[in-house]
């Protein structure tokens, strides 16, 4: 005997939980299906227990940095067992916080299992048939592991098991050039491991601009990271001892000696075991389910939120496309998804945060711009925390006078690019930050500066 609900949710993520409120808050009824852990990546292996590391990481930096600021104190130590504990429990307040709120939910159901269509609005978790004219899928991601010769051989960690180590690396390779690889590598070498970063492309953070991309490695090496580009037939070998391994860049190379690996090379939808094809719904090569741009799937009733539609792999856009789906259905507000401008930050340190267009993809778009760069040396606030690395950069139409994009690498990069964002939401000229007044001393009061430095894109 099926079970009936007015919607049911698979996933407990970021998209999830917040549907669900909204959804009994209207007076319906709602299945939410998680197989694992409530919270998903960002509460369980993503952004909160990342940046809580990444917090220890630069409190440690900083007390080593001390003499530069007229301090004194002694050797710096790290306890990794203490850094763990202390992100563990951040960790798991927030899943349990989201948790009791869950349970605690009139109108709501939190089933334990792993979901599969049997039919477009039927769902069989375990033993249990449920039924619903809406479904919303909200199942998130996993790490993608690349096919290297003798990778298999090794105990490699993923972004997932690497925060259950509770030891100092001696040595850890981090496989990948991307965010969550470089997020890692920065925050092991402060806590005092030997870090080497591998990529396979010619530059790390591949999407972003050549001098962001220059500006990141200098920032990493300048911490005594060793990084190796352009490792295009990598090989990895096991130790005969058991312990520890040999990594290959490429043919010919000298080998990179590790006791951990760590492997940050992508990540791939969790949609393979769903049976979406029993539901008819339709998926990209890549396995992400295909929507339109207000996240319903070709299967009427059922809807794709998170990582899982290939619109965005944050935190933030899975929010946003919960935002997006409650007010198309709730609210008779016509949200989109080609409305939201693109955003996200590396937590690097400092970090770089970003918005819009970079200045390569509108050179590529073959449109007249406007694009301006500034160091933070110039930067009063930055020079008087002793932190004056990166740059901002912003590039504008020179016809409609909107900004296109930002970079900003430096201290409070990731803050201060909302003032760029929200401005170019509201699809506002530039001059609507650069003729405001800023306080001083901030971060944020060079970006009228940087805006009033506009020249020709070439």
């Amino acid at each position: 005997m099926a079970r009936d609900f007015n919607a049911i949710v698979i996933g407990a993520g970021q998209a999830g939980p917040p549907l669900a409120g909204r959804l009994t808050a209207a007076g319906k009824t709602v299945a939410v299906i998680e197989r694992k852990l409530v919270g998903g990546t960002c509460v369980n292996y993503g952004c909160i227990p990342t940046k809580t590391l990444v917090a220890s990481a630069h409190t440690a930096h900083v007390a080593r940095r001390a003499a530069d600021f007229g301090i004194g104190t002694g050797d710096v130590t790290v306890d990794i067992s203490k850094v763990k504990a202390r992100k563990d429990r951040i960790m798991l307040d927030d899943r349990h916080g989201l948790e009791s709120w869950l349970e605690g939910m009139d109108g709501a159901t939190l089933i334990r299992g792993h979901a599969r269509f049997e039919r477009p609005h039927q769902i069989r978790v375990d033993d249990e048939v449920l039924t619903a004219p809406r479904i919303f899928l909200n199942v998130g991601g996993r790490a993608t592991v690349p096919d290297v010769p003798g990778l298999a051989d090794v105990d490699y960690l993923t972004n997932v098991g690497i925060l259950d180590l509770d030891v100092l690396p001696e040595h850890l390779v981090v496989l990948g050039g991307s965010y969550i690889a470089l997020e890692f590598a920065q925050m092991y070498r402060r806590f005092g491991a030997r870090v080497s970063v591998v990529e396979r492309g010619p530059r790390l953070t591949a999407r972003e601009d050549e001098d962001v991309s220059a500006a990141i490695k200098d920032i990493l090496t300048g911490e005594g990271i060793d990084v190796h580009l352009d490792a295009t037939g990598m090989r990895v070998v096991k130790h005969d001892t058991g312990s520890g391994f040999d990594l290959y860049p490429r043919d010919g190379a000298d080998p990179i000696s590790g006791s951990h690996l760590l492997v940050a090379t992508g990540r791939r939808p969790n949609t393979d075991d769903l049976g979406l094809d029993v539901a008819g719904v339709a998926t990209d090569g890549h396995g992400y389910i295909k929507t339109d741009d207000q996240l319903r799937t070709n299967v009427d009733g059922i809807w794709a939120m998170g990582d899982c539609n290939g619109k965005g792999a944050f935190t933030h856009t899975s929010y946003n496309d919960f935002e997006i789906v409650a007010a198309n259905l709730l609210d008779d507000d016509p949200r989109r998804v080609s409305d939201r401008v693109s955003t996200y930050a590396l937590y690097i340190d400092p970090p770089l945060g970003r918005a819009g267009m970079s200045v390569d993809e509108v050179r590529k778009s073959g449109r007249r711009a406007l694009v301006a760069t500034r160091p933070m040396t110039q930067v009063g606030r930055a020079v008087e925390k002793g932190e004056t690395q990166g740059f901002m950069k912003v590039v504008v139409d020179a016809e409609t006078e909107q900004i296109l994009g930002a970079a900003i690498l430096g201290v409070g990069g990731d803050e201060v690019i909302q003032d760029i964002l929200d401005v170019m939401t509201a699809k506002l000229p530039y001059t609507a930050i650069s003729r405001t007044m800023h306080i001083h001393p901030t971060v944020s009061e060079l970006v009228p500066t940087l805006l009033q430095g506009l020249e020709p894109l070439t």
